[in-house]
């Protein structure tokens, strides 16, 4: 499973980095962006509904994982960033909950007023810590799902590199 601030979800490609960003036409950069994350958008998509729940990924019930599944262009146009969104469709941004799973039982309040040591009513030495550590050795409650986005980008990478190598070739002319 990645995690989402992972290098694997994140594609840098070599060749324009000495380059000043003002030579570049942005209408072309811009286009070749957006065509890279419709194609990764697209992927991510595929995966999702193709996997049904198999190979670790969420189950697509009502389709609003898949609509949250979105791209957008950055102002300057030279980074995309393919992501699930909240919608409309959605109480909670639960794609996140997916992403990291959901551990059993609740998070530790306030004691309730006697429970807890001296004037203050505060929990003895360790017992703060034993909870937590209960706590995350405890089961799933929601498992965590492997991350398809990262899995899109990386099944399309070619394909991408080779959009956005011509895309900033053009741009160049």
């Amino acid at each position: 499973m990645a995690n989402s601030a992972s290098i694997e979800s994140y594609l840098h490609f070599e060749g324009y980095d000495s380059l000043p960003r003002d030579i570049f036409d942005k209408k072309k950069i811009r286009a070749g962006m957006r065509k890279a994350g419709r194609l990764v958008m697209q992927r991510a998509q595929m995966n999702l509904a193709l996997a049904r729940g198999a190979e670790g990924y969420p189950v697509n019930r009502t389709g609003a994982t898949l609509e949250s599944v979105s791209f957008k262009v950055s102002r300057s146009g030279f980074l995309v960033k393919v992501a699930p969104r909240k919608t409309s469709a959605m109480s909670e941004f639960y794609p996140a909950y997916l992403h990291y799973g959901v551990k059993v039982g609740r998070r530790l309040g306030k004691l309730a007023p006697g429970k807890g040591k001296g004037k203050s009513n505060r929990r003895g030495a360790g017992v703060r810590a034993a909870a937590l550590a209960a706590r995350s050795a405890g089961e799933w409650r929601i498992k965590p799902r492997d991350n398809y986005m990262a899995d899109a980008l990386q099944d399309s990478k070619s394909e991408v590199q080779a959009i956005l190598s011509a895309a900033f070739a053009a741009a160049l002319s």
